[in-house]
């Protein structure tokens, strides 16, 4: 029998997701808990597996739209169906496609003004279907309803020639650069003036401007700055076989936890008038993807010696670049760190993330000169940024917790306890 593969649900709060690509075409062979398609949703991007072995028959959401969960976007079938799957497939279309026009099509230019209208020879014989004969989502539907767009003008890149939310909002970038007909004739990768570029952005990128716009108008930003030295954390380091010596960042992480314990406020939340203090302390640790950002968490972090902090860490952080994060790798956060010193960053003023109240930035660990006992020296120092939200704290709050972070982590005696428990 047919398995019908749906939408999963990632995560308590997220209602739909969107398809980024498919890792398997309509006709291949696809085993158990193989890679099938690729989702993005508020919480998480992921790889979604095969629910079943057999051959992918019907891919019934393209590339770019947002379905609910639960809702079917492919079928598995056997591979002697197929042929008939697919058949039966462009059968439903047709007749939905004859339910749907309202009207007769318009009967398409002539060749030659198509051509001189795109700058090509002509239709291919294996144009895309125009957007009135292929099935539309409800999403692509309000989306050209919102934005006033003829969505028989729409080139559609999905399954089939299908128009999906990307093909809608590509469309629509297109127009705004070049407006008018022209804009409508023209692909939106070589629309723009001098030939730019232009292209929607990726789902990723777009709830992330969402955030960061959201923290910005929510939070009244305000940021701390201190800087420490490194060289006892060094030191503890160097007593750890080679290659298997935590990184800073989990010291790091260890010395925030316990200070987040001694200061409840800045690993508190607001909800409208109310203020949320939260029990466990649970680490967000940013992670730079080529395609975006994410932030896992570290779960009871105050709770965890240094090596089972770089060891969750680490892992968290290849799950989320090979995209095998669960829902609930992301969720709970209630403080962040982001290391842009791994990129050789000196330091910077890092966005809050929702809900939290408070953000860690690290800067790049290095030699500097230091005067110690009225000597300069050669030291490994290091930026560390506190980001908060001054609703809640206030200036000395922050200043006290991240004095003890400092404190924590040029103690050689605080160091060695850190690592046993």
């Amino acid at each position: 029998m047919p398995t019908d593969v749906l939408m999963p649900q990632m995560g308590e709060s997220i209602a739909e997701g969107t398809i980024v690509r498919w890792i398997k075409n309509v006709g291949e062979p696809v085993d158990r808990d193989e890679p099938l398609f690729e989702i993005s949703t508020d919480k998480v991007d992921a790889e979604v597996p095969a629910p079943a072995g057999g051959v992918l028959v019907q891919i019934r959401a393209g590339a770019g739209e947002t379905v609910p969960v639960n809702s079917v976007v492919a079928v598995i079938g056997a591979a002697g169906e197929a042929v008939a799957a697919r058949e039966a497939v462009a059968a439903g279309e047709a007749a939905v496609a004859g339910e749907e026009a309202a009207a007769p099509a318009t009967p398409p230019p002539p060749a030659s003004t198509e051509a001189s209208r795109v700058g090509a020879p002509g239709p291919a014989a294996d144009a895309p279907a125009p957007a009135s004969r292929v099935r539309l989502s409800p999403v692509v539907r309000r989306l050209a309803a919102e934005h006033g767009v003829d969505l028989s003008a729409v080139t559609g890149t999905g399954e089939g020639g299908r128009v999906s939310k990307a093909d809608v909002l590509a469309h629509v970038a297109a127009r705004g650069q070049a407006g008018g007909a022209v804009a409508d004739a023209t692909p939106p990768e070589t629309s723009g003036a001098a030939g730019a570029r232009v292209e929607p952005m990726s789902v990723m990128r777009r709830r992330i401007a969402e955030h960061m716009v959201e923290s910005r108008r929510t939070s009244a930003h305000v940021h701390t700055l201190f800087e420490v030295d490194f060289s006892a954390v060094a030191a503890a380091r160097a007593g750890h076989p080679e290659g298997a010596a935590p990184g800073y960042l989990a010291y790091i992480a260890r010395a925030v936890s316990e200070a987040l314990a001694a200061t409840p406020v800045v690993n508190a939340s607001v909800d409208g008038e109310n203020v949320v203090y939260h029990q466990r302390i649970n680490l967000g640790i940013a992670v730079a993807l080529d395609r975006g950002l994410i932030v896992p968490v570290v779960k009871d972090a105050d709770r965890l010696a240094v090596g089972a902090i770089d060891a969750a860490v680490k892992d968290l952080a290849a799950r989320a670049r090979a995209k095998q994060l669960a829902p609930e790798d992301v969720e709970g956060g209630t403080f962040t760190i982001t290391n842009p010193g791994g990129f050789g960053s000196l330091l910077g003023m890092p966005i809050i993330n929702q809900p939290q109240v408070a953000i860690l930035g690290v800067g790049a660990v290095e030699p500097r000169p230091a005067v110690v006992d009225g000597a300069v020296v050669p030291r490994l120092r290091a930026f560390l940024t506190l980001g908060f939200d001054h609703r809640l704290i206030d200036g000395a709050v922050a200043d006290r917790l991240l004095a003890q972070v400092k404190a924590a982590l040029e103690d050689p005696r605080w160091l060695e306890a850190a690592a046993r428990s």
